[in-house]
């Protein structure tokens, strides 16, 4: 069984990230040291590599990006293409 890489989950909630990132206007560098984690794991999380997160992280990165943690499931980009 292939994975699409589009479909990943982690895919998904890492776009999601990099997109509340942005919104919040922040570097990967300065969300890492907020969370705290390494750079490179949310360039990892933010690229297609399927860097996996646990729900505990994942409430890390939402509390700091003051987002609520199902938006990170949504796939914005298919959402956005009906």
């Amino acid at each position: 069984m292939s994975i699409n890489k589009e479909k990943d989950i982690y895919n998904i909630v890492g776009s999601n990230i990099k997109k509340y990132r942005k919104e919040k206007g922040l570097t990967q560098h300065k969300l890492a040291d907020s969370i705290p984690v390494s750079d490179s794991f949310v360039a990892k999380l933010e690229s297609i590599t399927h860097q996996t997160i646990s729900i505990d992280m994942l409430e890390r990165f939402a509390e700091v990006l003051n987002k609520e943690i199902y938006l990170f499931f949504i796939d914005h980009e298919k959402k956005d293409s009906k």
